[in-house]
Formats: structure tokens, sequence, C-alpha cells
């Protein structure tokens, strides 16, 4: 389930499926990120370049943003580009954060996702996998 938040300047997309509460958009720009508000985005609580800051620091992809003018898309250059060189991060006790140009394949090579930022599952338990679904909270999963 995706929502979207907008203003004359931007539009915040959340995927609620991906997102493993990583907390990166709360720190990065609390006036627009509050969990315990309804709804939880406000995409006027604070400025553009601040929120595009703070979605651009969430692991699993589940925030992303478009820049407006007016309310009209920008061009493409105005989306998020893609980390280059691609990274691959192993959190302590928990998934994998990739970025940069990803492509995520099944077994048979079908795609699955691309993306400029993933949270893979390293624990095995998630119901979301490849993706982290948190279950790693859950199993006790332990690796550096």
């Amino acid at each position: 389930m995706t929502r979207e938040y907008q203003t004359a300047q931007i539009a915040v997309q959340w995927d609620a499926e991906r997102c493993i509460h990583a907390g990166a958009c709360t720190s990065g720009a609390p006036g627009a990120f509050d969990p315990t508000a309804r709804p939880w985005i406000d995409a006027t609580g604070e400025a553009a370049d601040t929120i595009a800051a703070a979605v651009a620091r969430c692991p699993s992809g589940a925030l992303h943003v478009q820049r407006l003018r007016g309310g009209d898309p920008l061009p493409t250059a105005a989306k998020e580009q893609p980390d280059r060189p691609s990274t691959v991060r192993s959190v302590r006790d928990g998934p994998l954060h990739v970025r940069g140009a990803i492509e995520v394949r099944d077994a048979a090579g079908e795609l699955i996702r691309r993306d400029v930022r993933v949270a893979l599952c390293r624990c095995g338990a998630s119901q979301r996998k490849p993706f982290c679904d948190n279950s790693h909270l859950q199993s006790g999963f332990r690796g550096d």
C-alpha cells in the first residue's frame, strides 16, 4: 500500500509494506515525520530540502520523493539519483542496506524490484524475502 503526501514543491511516497522503521526519516525531519500523528507524514512540516534529505537516508526504500514546481513534476533529473559506486552495508544483528542502481531478481532472473535503496534480509526469517521485514528482531538473529 503506497500513500502520497504532497505540497506544491514536493511529493512524498510511502510504501508501508517496505518500511522497517529504521527512524532515518523521523530523526532527519521530525516536523514532517511523526509516527504518533495521523497521517504520520506532513509534507508541509519541514522545508522540501530537509524532507528530501531525510527520505534519501531511508535504508529500505519505503520512502521516496519527487520534486514539484507548483504541483507539476520536475524533469527526470530532479528524481533521486543512485549512489555511485553502489554500496552494501551490513547492519549489526540486522539486514543488509544496499544503495545504488539496484536490480533485485529472483532465482529465475525475473526482476523483483528496481530501486536506489533496499534492505535485504540476512536472518532468513523475513516473510518478504529477499527483503527485510524486521523479523530479525524476534528471531534472535546475531551478526556483524
